[in-house]
């Protein structure tokens, strides 16, 4: 069966595996990701390759640190995170033809890769690794040491079936950004910005080319006293048109209700931004129009074994062949070999040593914590995360391959 079979003309032998999986799913009790999806609907691309979207754009993903006035600021990390969403929950489909499952990352796995842009911009950095398998999180770091810009994050995803498909996203984002004038090496003088994540769920899967849409609101809550809500609606809802959402910037100290700016439109192909003071428009926005700046990878043959292409490749050209057999092999050494090692790590009384990243406590930083609750985070559900994840720069200063210490024995390879 070749996995390129997409779209509304699904052969009849597809058509019968896909309905078999609608009714696995509607009788299923607990997360869906532990189902087996048909060959078709599955991807060769790893989780851990999604962080790359939140900085696909680099020029807006630094503009922030450009502007000296604070709501000028807020007014660009909103128009930022908005040009992510066409790339992070939109490109795929229309590439493939339908949303596909992507691989779920194993245990140490990383993806790693850089952005060159122009010299105004400079170079922007990815390191995105998965932080927890049981349960499944992957934490991430893109910085721009040029403008000092960061962003940092982890997410899981619990995903649950009533008539639909709904995945519930756990986890959030921590921008950081240094001002104009500002010491880049001065957290003081930094400012940070607590982005939450949609709730999401999936369309068109009666006809087997699923798509996904947003839903509910999110929040981009600043230290220094703006808030952006963004409200998400479906196609069928306010507007009859897919992927629509508004947005709405303003001071904590003034309230919702009288807003600075708002912003109109839909995620995945334009939206325009307005003065609510002047009600004049300040900006329309082609997201569906912007550029994607490649991100530039090490060759496959050159990666560390743990980096996502080379862990994966065997699995991904079968996948792309369409020979399910072979993609169960290569799939079941790395799996097998990872229950191993977990079943010595705990014999030995260890746990897996994260190479970029550390677990924190819930309240380890009362600001961000403030911010947090602002945002709507009462908790951080840390227990379906594995924990809080953060960065850690000093683990990444001059970082080489090979990156774990466990080499091949983790992915039943020899090196």
């Amino acid at each position: 069966m070749s996995s390129k079979d997409t779209g509304s003309g699904l052969s009849a032998q597809n058509k019968t595996s896909w309905s078999s999986f609608l009714k696995s799913i509607a009788s299923f009790n607990g997360d869906l990701s532990s189902l087996t999806a048909p060959p078709f609907i599955l991807s060769g691309t790893s989780l851990t390759e999604y962080s790359a979207y939140w900085a696909e754009h680099p020029a807006l993903f630094i503009a922030p640190a450009k502007e000296a006035d604070p709501e000028k600021r807020a007014l660009a990390v909103l128009k930022w995170f908005l040009s992510t969403l066409r790339q992070q929950y939109c490109s795929r489909s229309e590439k493939l033809g339908s949303e596909k499952k992507p691989l779920n990352p194993f245990l140490g796995e990383l993806f790693l890769g850089k952005w060159d842009s122009d010299s105004d911009v400079g170079e922007t950095s990815l390191i995105s690794e998965q932080v927890s398998h049981h349960p499944p999180a992957t934490a991430y770091a893109i910085r721009n040491e040029k403008h000092g810009v960061q962003l940092q994050g982890y997410n899981a995803q619990k995903a649950s079936f009533s008539s639909t498909i709904y995945i519930k996203q756990i986890g959030h984002a921590l921008l950081t950004i240094t001002p104009p004038g500002a010491d880049k090496n001065d957290p003081a003088q930094q400012e940070q910005y607590v982005i939450t994540l949609p709730p999401l769920h999936v369309e068109s899967l009666i006809y087997g080319t699923p798509f996904m849409e947003l839903e509910k609101s999110t929040y981009i809550v600043s230290s220094t006293g703006y808030i952006s809500k963004i409200n998400y609606s479906g196609k069928g809802w306010l507007s009859g048109k897919k992927n629509t959402f508004n947005a709405s910037l303003y001071k904590e100290s003034d309230g919702e209700k009288k807003p600075l700016y708002t912003i109109d439109g839909q995620w995945s192909d334009s939206f325009t931004i307005k003065d609510a003071r002047t009600k004049k428009e300040v900006e329309t926005v082609s997201v569906r129009e912007l550029t994607t700046t490649p991100l530039r990878l090490a060759p496959v043959e050159e990666q560390d074994i743990y980096e996502s292409r080379r862990a994966w490749r065997d699995v991904a050209s079968n996948i792309e062949s369409g020979n399910m057999d072979a993609v169960s092999t290569a799939k079941g050494k790395i799996e097998n070999a990872q229950r191993e090692l977990r079943k010595t790590e705990k014999a030995e009384n260890r746990e897996w040593e994260r190479r970029f990243f550390d677990r924190v406590e819930e309240d380890y930083d009362p600001e961000f914590s403030a911010l947090a609750r602002k945002a709507g985070l009462t908790t951080l559900e840390s227990d379906k995360t594995g924990g809080v994840w953060r960065f850690n720069a000093q683990k990444a200063a001059g970082a080489k391959p090979p990156y774990h210490k466990a080499g091949g024995v983790g992915l039943g390879v020899e090196q």
